[in-house]
Parts: C-alpha cells; sequence; structure tokens
C-alpha cells in the first residue's frame, strides 16, 4: 500500500497473529495490538486509528460489547469484526452494529490486506479504476461524435456522457472531470450541428428518421402504455427535468418499483415550457394551437399566464384518440399543492389515467438565477444534482411515488424540457418586443450573427407562431447565452453560470422518459 495505515487489532490470542502483523507491516501498516476490550476502547480514545480489526469472542467484554463503546469515541473509525462463528445472528448482530466488514477464521493475512484497502483506500482506489476506465472510454466516445447519424445516436452518446459524470463527481482527480466538461462541451457542439441539419426536416414529417417529439409523446408512448397496462397509470411531468437528475433520485426509488425502461424523446424548440409543455398536452405543434385554438395562445411578447389550458389541451386529445379514460389533472406549484393532493389522494386511485404536473424544480432553476444563497449551494453541476436529491428526498413528490406504488399504479416519468448552465455571451439586438428568453430569441429587426445560433427566419417551417409578419426565431447553442450590448457587462455576470432553457443542447432537448412498475 503506498500510505501508511494506523491499525489497532485486538484479540485475546494476539501473539499467535505475529505472522501476519509482520506480513502488514511489510505492506506498510503500523500495527497496535491488545487482548481484551477495555484495553481497546481506551487505546481508541487516544490515537485516531485508520482502522480497528476486532476479536468477537473474547472473554470479560466481547467483540459485541465492545464495538459500540468504540463507535462512541470513533465513530467513523472503521472496524472489521473477527469470529469463528458463522451463525447468522452473530453475523446479523455485527452488521447491525454497523462493522466495515467481517472475516471468519482461520483467516489469512491476504485476506486482511484486502479488508484494509476496502475500507481504508477504497475512495483512491475507486476512483484511480474510474479514471483509467474513463481515460479507455474517451476515444470511442469521440469516435461516436462523428458516426451519430440519429437521434437515437445521440441519446446513446448522452448516456454514456451522463454515465461518466456521475461515476466521476466523486473523483479527486479535478483534470479528469476537466477533460469529461471538454468531451462534453465537443459534443454539444457537434449535437447542435446534427439539430441544425435534421430539426426543420422532421416537422411535419412522419416515419423512422423523426424521433418521438413533444407534439407526438403522448400519441406514440403514453397512450399505448395506458392501453398495455394491466391496471391504472399516472403519467408525473417534473418540469425541467434531465436524465442526470432522474439518475440522481433513482436509487430512492429503488425500494418501492421496479425500472421497466429507460428511454428519450426531444423536446421541441424552443425548450421552454410555453411551447414545449403545451405541444406535449395539446398534441399539436405550437403554430396548429394557435390556429385552431387562437385564444389559448399567447405569443410571448403578450401579457397572461402561458400554460393555463394544459388540462384542456389533454382532455381534448383524448377524446379525439377515443379514449374514454376516468382521468385526473393535477399542476402542483407550491408546497401546499401537494400536501392537498396527499390528502386527497382516492381521485387518483380511482382514475385509469392520472397526470400530475410538477413544477418545483423549474422553480429551483430560477432561484438560482435569483438567489446567492442558491448559487452558492449549486456552484456546478455536481452540487445541482445534490441539491436535486435533497429537494425530492423531502418532497412531497416522494410521498406520492409511494402512494402511487402501494396503490399498485404503473408510473411514467417525464419532463418537458431540460436546461444548461450557461457560460458564453452572444450578443443580439433587437427592439422592444424582442422576447426576453436567453436562450432563444423571437422578434422582428433580430440583429445577430448568424454561425453564432440556429435562425429560423420562417417560423412556420417549424411549426412556429409569428408575434408580426416579419418575426423569426434564433436559438442559442452549447453554453451559450444571448445578451444585449446595453449594460452587457453586468448582464454578463448575473447570468453567466446560471441554469437556463429554450435553446439547443443535449441537456435541454434530449429529455428523459421513465417507465416504472411497483415491487410486487
Amino acid at each position: 500500500m503506498n500510505n501508511e495505515v494506523n491499525i489497532l487489532w485486538v484479540d485475546d490470542e494476539v501473539e499467535l497473529l505475529k505472522p501476519h502483523i509482520l506480513f502488514l507491516e511489510g505492506k506498510g501498516c503500523v500495527v497496535d495490538t491488545c487482548n481484551n476490550g477495555y484495553d481497546a476502547v481506551d487505546m481508541a480514545s487516544v490515537t485516531p486509528y485508520d482502522l480497528i480489526i476486532l476479536d468477537e469472542m473474547m472473554p470479560g467484554m466481547t467483540g459485541l460489547e465492545t464495538l459500540p463503546k468504540i463507535k462512541e469515541v470513533r465513530p467513523s473509525t472503521p472496524v472489521i469484526m473477527v469470529t469463528k462463528s458463522e451463525e447468522e445472528n452473530i453475523m446479523d448482530k455485527a452488521i447491525g452494529s454497523k462493522i466495515a466488514d467481517y472475516l471468519i477464521k482461520p483467516i489469512n493475512p491476504n485476506q486482511v490486506l484486502l479488508s484494509i484497502k476496502k475500507n481504508v483506500h477504497r475512495e483512491r482506489l475507486v476512483t484511480e479504476q474510474t479514471t483509467a476506465d474513463y481515460r479507455a472510454e474517451f476515444g470511442k466516445i469521440s469516435l461516436s461524435l462523428g458516426e451519430a447519424r440519429t437521434f437515437a445516436d445521440w441519446c446513446a452518446i448522452y448516456r454514456k456522457i451522463v454515465g461518466w459524470e456521475m461515476e466521476l463527481t466523486e473523483s479527486t482527480d479535478s483534470g479528469i472531470r476537466d477533460i469529461l466538461a471538454y468531451q462534453k462541451s465537443e459534443a454539444n457542439t457537434e449535437f447542435g450541428k446534427f439539430i441544425k441539419r435534421n430539426y426543420l426536416d422532421w416537422i411535419g414529417t412522419e416515419g423512422d428518421e423523426r424521433p418521438t417529439m413533444s407534439h407526438t409523446l403522448l400519441r406514440n408512448r403514453v397512450f399505448p402504455e395506458v392501453e398495455r397496462a394491466e391496471g391504472k397509470v399516472t403519467l408525473i411531468v417534473i418540469d425541467n427535468f434531465r436524465y442526470d437528475q432522474w439518475r440522481t433520485i433513482l436509487p430512492l426509488l429503488h425500494p418501492i418499483f421496479d425500472l421497466q425502461s429507460e428511454d428519450f424523446y426531444c423536446s421541441i424548440l424552443p425548450t421552454a415550457t410555453q411551447y414545449a409543455r403545451n405541444a406535449l398536452f395539446a398534441g399539436l405543434m405550437p403554430l396548429a394551437i394557435d390556429k385552431i385554438m387562437p385564444e389559448k395562445w399567447l405569443n410571448d411578447n403578450e401579457e397572461g399566464a402561458k400554460n393555463k389550458y394544459e388540462e384542456e389541451f389533454l382532455r381534448r386529445g383524448l377524446s379525439r384518440s377515443g379514449k374514454n379514460w376516468k382521468v385526473t389533472f393535477d399542476k402542483l406549484i407550491k408546497p401546499e399543492a401537494g400536501r392537498r393532493l396527499i390528502d386527497n389522494f382516492q381521485h387518483i386511485k380511482e382514475a385509469d389515467f392520472s397526470v400530475i404536473v410538477y413544477n418545483f424544480l423549474d422553480i429551483l432553476s430560477h432561484a438560482r438565477t435569483e438567489t446567492q444563497i442558491i448559487r452558492e449551494l449549486t456552484e456546478d453541476e455536481a452540487a445541482f444534482r445534490s441539491l436535486t436529491r435533497s429537494w425530492f428526498e423531502h418532497s412531497e413528490l416522494i410521498t406520492i411515488l409511494r402512494m402511487l406504488a402501494e396503490a399498485g399504479h404503473t408510473v411514467i416519468i417525464t419532463s418537458d424540457h431540460g436546461s444548461t448552465r450557461v457560460e458564453n455571451p452572444v450578443k443580439v439586438l433587437g427592439d422592444k418586443e424582442t422576447s426576453p428568453n436567453l436562450r432563444y430569441k423571437t422578434g422582428r429587426n433580430l440583429n445577430y450573427n448568424a454561425k453564432e445560433v440556429f435562425e429560423i427566419t420562417r417560423p412556420q417551417d417549424a411549426q412556429l407562431p409569428q408575434g408580426n409578419l416579419t418575426s423569426s426565431y434564433i436559438f442559442a447553442l452549447g453554453k451559450d447565452f444571448l445578451t444585449y450590448p446595453n449594460n452587457a457587462n453586468q448582464f454578463i455576470r448575473y447570468y453567466r453560470g446560471t441554469f437556463q432553457h429554450g435553446g439547443i443542447s443535449m441537456e435541454e432537448m434530449i429529455v428523459p422518459y421513465i417507465t416504472l412498475k411497483p415491487k410486487a
């Protein structure tokens, strides 16, 4: 072992362990010994050992009796229990007392060494192995960027990159995290080119080349799932929910659900709630909503609530598709709405198909922009994921999910779009009617560098409404955000490092689509 390890070995026959101790000392360990539990507690009180090896069968005070006393003085020190007995209740008691490992006599020195490595050097060894694994994978991912031809190819790339982000979160090697961040940035650059080439071709066409998108999600994925399900189905739409956040909360759901499938769909542009979520529930692109129901669509520069009719859109779509299910729709924006839903859960229990829209993550994203303390708590992507997990663990949503599992509901979890952490300002000129979003702009007389954005000069080609006859749309790419020349420096300082949505990135457009079945 590279680093010196201080060990206390407690055994009433400690004199018989001399060969083992010499072996460990040859591997760089410093080993103190004692032959009873009382001395062990005293020695542990004085010396901060890296690890304690504790015999279970000792006269006077047994190992199981010694263990809690050691934990009182050294709660974080790993303890390996050594026992002659293979009785299940002995092992259960030891494990219940939070031992790090146990060994059954007769033991050999290599067993002890392996346990020491596992408990003292685990973090370093895992970091080294994970770093080595990613270095080996780096070239394969880079190669796949040039070979990606379909949306499914990009989903596979995004899944891999997020997987490595999760693996390397705890890595002490900042260099390897920088390499991964560079590769993700490179991937987003190529993904932006892919969207520029293909997006307009997907709109208004059918066929295998077009991915499932916001306006086809219910028809292509959700409604068939409800029809296939043996019981009731609940769709949960978490606003602004990304795949890495899903991976963060997944372990919390393992005790109550089995993961049936983990897939993706493509958010429409703009990747903003007004557009993507209305399209999702209406089963129509924004231009069609505006034409068919003009009183229910507000353009960016018009005042009023822009996602007011989602339940009406949903019910209209169900009727159009000939679905006569008993349906409920709940939108949760404030915590008290979640508590009310828990108190009135019976109506969901009785419905064939329930929809819950949960807005908290979007609120959290905006709070990060506006509140200094949230900025400090979420200084990078890993910290934002950690805050997401903490929120979810203590939210009404996990309580609702437990209730759904108990009721036997199949649960679909998805979002309307994701978000990305912006870093690079791109200057745009526009008049006072130009939309304020940082990741897309719509308006007339927009002035910009066409190479820096994805421009749609004929909004009808993308099935988008026009505020004016000469209005166009532009979308920021990767980690860019759109700024005005006026007060540019102040604007840039305020928004750099914040999470925004509306533009083109894997995080915003590749939306998780999860199906969960309650555990039997």
